[in-house]
């Protein structure tokens, strides 16, 4: 069975329709209290395929085994907790430019931001790599950021770079800022079965 949802806002519906009227009886107010605190519900998706809307334009695939969508929180969290792969694409949604993948994400809809942890890797087609123990995915902004350690190889691990406090890039992993960077972390990997005029780490 796949599930589809839509990661767009929710607007719920109304939760309460009607009003309560209580009488002056002691039974009726216990009730009414009872009904406040019962749990908020939980509705779960198995084998979850579902496309993302990013700034009004369809621009990424999620795929997970397993949602929890919870009810009733004013963040309107959902989870998945036994991984989830993203893929992102361009503009006109025919080439996926970058992957995302984690043992967990956490979506919170009303800010529309993603928290991923375990094992979280990320690369593009460039050969750029991203792998860090934690980071978060703001659809608003369309940027992934940490404050975590993180290992960045670019270009097919020609270059490695460890971030001692995080990072920030776009979701192509384009434009990166690292907050400390640990000493001695760049070098570049020789390979000799390489075309020095085709070095692909050079500016054009």
């Amino acid at each position: 069975m796949i599930n589809r949802f839509s990661h767009k806002p929710i607007l719920l519906a109304a939760l309460i329709s009607g009003c309560f009227f209580v009488c002056a009886c002691e039974n009726d107010i216990n009730e009414v209290r009872e009904l406040g605190s019962k749990k908020i519900g939980v509705d779960e998706g198995k084998n979850i395929d579902s496309y993302l809307s990013i700034k009004g334009k369809m621009r990424a695939h999620l795929t997970a085994p397993r949602m929890l969508r919870y009810g009733g929180d004013s963040a309107n969290k959902v989870e998945f907790p036994n991984t989830l792969h993203v893929d992102f694409y361009n503009d006109s949604t025919t080439r996926i430019e970058s992957q995302l993948r984690a043992d967990y994400g956490r979506f919170l809809e009303n800010e529309k931001k993603v928290f991923l942890r375990g094992n979280v890797l990320a690369f593009n087609i460039k050969g750029d790599t991203l792998r860090c123990p934690e980071l978060y995915w703001d659809q608003n902004t369309g940027k992934f950021y940490t404050d975590k350690k993180v290992i960045w190889s670019q270009a097919f691990r020609s270059n490695l770079i460890i971030g001692l406090n995080g990072m920030t890039c776009n979701e192509d992993l384009s434009l990166v800022t690292f907050n400390q960077v640990q000493s001695g972390s760049f070098f570049r990997i020789p390979d000799s079965t390489a075309n020095p005029a085709a070095d692909t780490t050079k500016p054009k």
